[in-house]
């Protein structure tokens, strides 16, 4: 997927069926192992929510009665409401705090949940690398981390806030179509007419707010891709921080940084123009919401009909009323947020599931002895051939060299045997035994140096005599003393150094069949013979498939192929 186009192929996808699906991707939580403690804070905040709304209505009856008091000048009754009131704020002010937190608990709780579901799909079929290759979604990282925390908090927010103004609007409408009486328009008496003034003002208002802010869900989406790109690109500075030193590329890494702020200043400058038109409406649809009450019910005040405590009652229910019926206009910007992040979530996931149900065209397994390639071609995402019917068979023990020129599919064909390549057809079947790829820029966690040795296993596996004898083997004697200490090796040690740590990982992982992809490119010829005899002296029957272009390379190899126009071709060995 075009990550320009994202936001409009999203929409095509989804449109007439974004509730369906984020339904879809809501209610998994609520039906999982953690469903009872899930459903009971929910209750809770439920029943808290409703709680307010009933120290609302509570509020309305003790405006009647407070106005009442001053208009008679009522000391005795004035002060009583007072301590009325005083009662009424302590317990909403309790209620208050323990919704907040606990809607905050049940939140993280969702959003952890969520989580670690994202992040097991992310890294399950590969999905992490056929995503980024393929340029099928932007910013994974952006999409887990925030997206799901804003997609659980507003959700959360925006469902319990409609609920309340939905039970606020009946016990409200109840009220306010009790005291605002009749009114006759052309002979006809419309009974509870204030409700229905709060009914045509809320529906109006909401009507005109989604015809002016309607543009703010597409440029929400586009914001959070543009800052994330932003934030992407300055942390690529950081990581090649050296190599753009050494190339002077100061002024080519501005000039990218200030074209992805460019997006951001550009776009959040159209938020800017569509929201301070949607401000302007609901501004001024509030500040007339104070007074339109009074206006509407003045007649009655003045002609007698009420009192002022019960014009109070009227203007608060009306407002409630009002307010509530207009959850929509206030709720506006929220709601296109929410629905952008959802968006956004929803094409992440979308990209999963098509990498998930891409067939793949190379046939990979695992079974037997012996490496079998059979009937193998690989393509390019262009088209073009880079194998074409080969075929090779690496027998149990075998040590064989690939070579060829640079794009000739040498890693690539590392890569299909790696499950990576799935472009093609023909198979590989892999032997059923414990095996290791070392590519040519090893992974290098952040961590203890005991970590790193041991990925992807547990560094609890080895014990700190075997640490410090490979890394001795390696020709890494400084870094015994630092296997206790957390720090970010691939920025600390040579691209070298890391190769030799690769190195070290195969020999405590001991595999029997072992993958390497330029694993020596880094390393002098005198470091590259010792570790490549180390293997073969420490780990007895190794099979080796190795790509590599030093001649030096081939005397640790019994067997030399060579991918040439397209074909596997056996060479002679000096």
């Amino acid at each position: 997927m075009n990550q320009n186009a994202e936001y409009s192929a999203v929409n095509d996808a989804v449109r007439g069926q974004f509730f369906r699906r984020t339904w879809a991707m809501i209610t998994p939580y609520w039906r999982s192992e953690e469903k009872g403690k899930a459903w009971l804070l929910l209750a809770v905040v439920i029943g808290l929510s409703l709680f307010s709304v009933a120290i609302s209505v509570w509020l309305n009856h003790w405006y009647k009665d407070f106005y009442n008091a001053l208009e008679n000048k009522d000391t005795a009754a004035f002060w009583r409401q007072i301590g009325y009131f005083c009662g009424i704020a302590a317990v909403a002010i309790l209620g208050a705090v323990y919704r907040l937190y606990l809607t905050q608990m049940l939140t993280i709780r969702w959003r952890a949940w969520l989580t670690e579901k994202h992040f097991a799909r992310w890294l399950a079929d590969k999905n992490y690398y056929q995503l980024e290759q393929g340029g099928y979604t932007d910013n994974p990282d952006q999409r887990i981390s925030e997206d799901l925390n804003n997609f659980t908090s507003s959700t959360l927010n925006l469902g319990l806030g409609l609920l309340r103004n939905v039970v606020s609007l009946v016990s409200f409408s109840i009220i306010l179509w009790g005291v605002s009486g009749s009114i006759e328009v052309f002979g006809v008496t419309i009974p509870g007419y204030m409700f229905w003034c709060a009914l045509l003002y809320a529906a109006v208002g909401s009507w005109l707010t989604h015809l002016i802010g309607r543009r703010l869900i597409g440029l929400s989406n586009q914001q959070q891709r543009f800052e994330a790109d932003l934030r992407f690109s300055m942390v690529r500075v950081r990581e090649n921080a050296e190599s753009i030193a050494l190339y002077n590329g100061e002024p080519n890494e501005n000039q990218r940084l200030s074209a992805r702020f460019g997006k951001v200043w550009h776009n959040f400058w159209d938020i800017m123009k569509v929201s301070k038109r949607l401000t302007f409406f609901t501004a001024g649809y509030e500040q007339i919401a104070t007074v339109f009450a009074f206006v509407v019910a003045a007649p009655r005040y003045f002609s007698g009909k009420i009192e002022l405590g019960e014009l109070m009652q009227i203007n608060s229910a009306f407002g409630n009323v009002q307010g509530n019926f207009s959850w929509f206009i206030s709720a506006y910007s929220d709601l296109a947020g929410w629905r952008a992040t959802s968006d956004r979530l929803l094409s992440f996931q979308q990209a999963m599931s098509e990498n998930e149900q891409r067939p793949a065209t190379i046939d990979v397994s695992a079974q037997g002895e012996r490496l079998v390639v059979q009937g193998l071609g690989m393509n390019l995402a262009d088209g073009r051939h880079l194998l074409t019917d080969a075929n090779m068979i690496v027998e149990p023990g075998q040590r064989v060299m690939l070579s060829g020129r640079s794009g000739s599919g040498k890693s690539t064909l590392l890569r299909a045997m790696g499950h990576l390549w799935p472009a093609g057809h023909g198979s590989i079947r892999l032997p059923d035994k414990r095996y290791l790829f070392l590519p040519q820029k090893p992974y290098l966690p952040i961590g203890t140096l005991k970590a790193v040795l041991s990925y992807p296993q547990d560094d609890s596996v080895y014990s700190a005599e075997r640490y410090a004898q490979v890394l001795e083997t390696c020709r890494l004697p400084h870094l015994v003393g630092c296997l206790d200490e957390a720090n970010h090796w691939q920025r600390m040690l040579s691209p070298g150094e890391q190769q030799r740590l690769a190195f070290a990982r195969a020999l405590l992982f001991a595999p029997q069949w072992l993958y390497m992809d330029e694993a020596t490119s880094a390393m002098d010829e005198e470091d590259e013979a010792t570790l490549y005899q180390a293997l073969i002296d420490e780990l007895p029957g190794l099979s080796i498939v190795s790509v590599g272009h030093r001649s030096s390379l081939k005397r640790f190899h019994g067997r030399h192929v060579r991918i040439e126009g397209g074909w596997l071709q056996e060479q002679p060995v000096a």
